[in-house]
């Protein structure tokens, strides 16, 4: 009979405590590490007393980070990475950061990932959707292929490939849930509430349940969306493109936290 895996997650967030919790239900071995851990966790799930101590005895690493931490994560760990590991790149960073983080561990022989997460995480957890870009993306599917997860791979990818199209896809997603957003502020003020939904309805084929809930999505994830769009906004500009409406989609999302 084979062991359970052994995963690693650096970061406990909204994000990595609900992977953590669920990988746990499904009897992996978990171990998890954040400088300020405030989720609760399930009771079989381990508590690092650092990165690299929640990292050294995995077979599979999740760095679930703000990306603005992501580099430092990586140097923290890499003192005990072995090429048997895979380490699961999963922070919302550009293309371009993915590769430099990859650069910074490849001394290590360690298995990078590319991992996009291309859907909001509460409603499915750990089955949430992925994008899997890299080398090593077949043997890392094998790997995870017990679990059942919701994984799929870009083709010939190479690492910052899955980061590309996710962040491509948050240009459209995001920005619609901006110009809903405004919109619906705007009825609201000038007293045609049902006018400017019955507007959106027209364009995208919806209905009050889904505007609510491009609203209510923006507001209640504005700080990572927020990042996200930071990303975005890097990626564009390395491309020496202007992200003139990622700008203004990033704008309505610090007016939501305030």
């Amino acid at each position: 009979m084979n062991e359970p895996l052994k995963i690693a997650i650096l970061g406990l967030g909204e994000a990595g405590a609900r992977f953590a919790n669920d990988l746990a239900e499904m009897g992996v071995t978990v171990t998890g590490y954040d400088p300020n851990p405030v989720r609760e966790l399930h009771p079989s799930v381990t508590l690092a007393s650092s990165n690299a101590d929640a990292a050294k005895d995995a077979d599979v690493i999740f760095s679930v980070n703000l990306s603005s931490v992501s580099e430092e994560v990586a140097q923290d760990i890499f003192p005990v990475l072995k090429n048997t590991q895979f380490y699961l790149e999963m922070n919302t960073s550009s293309p371009d950061k993915k590769k430099k983080i990859d650069m910074i561990l490849k001394p290590t022989g360690v298995q990078f990932i590319d991992l996009a997460i291309m859907a909001p995480v509460p409603p499915k957890g750990i089955k949430t959707p992925f994008l899997a870009a890299g080398e090593e993306v077949i043997a890392f599917l094998e790997k995870m292929k017990p679990l059942k997860l919701d994984l799929s791979f870009v083709e010939n990818g190479n690492v910052g490939d899955a980061a590309t199209m996710k962040l491509l896809r948050s240009i459209v997603y995001k920005g619609v849930a901006a110009v809903i957003c405004e919109a619906v502020e705007a009825g609201d003020v000038f007293g045609m509430p049902e006018y400017i939904r019955k507007q959106i309805s027209s364009i995208i084929g919806g209905n009050d349940d889904l505007i609510d809930r491009f609203v209510e999505g923006s507001k209640t994830h504005a700080l990572r969306r927020m990042h996200e769009m930071e990303a975005v906004i890097e990626m564009l500009e390395e491309r020496n493109l202007d992200p003139i409406v990622t700008r203004a989609t990033r704008d309505n999302l610090v007016k939501l936290m305030n």
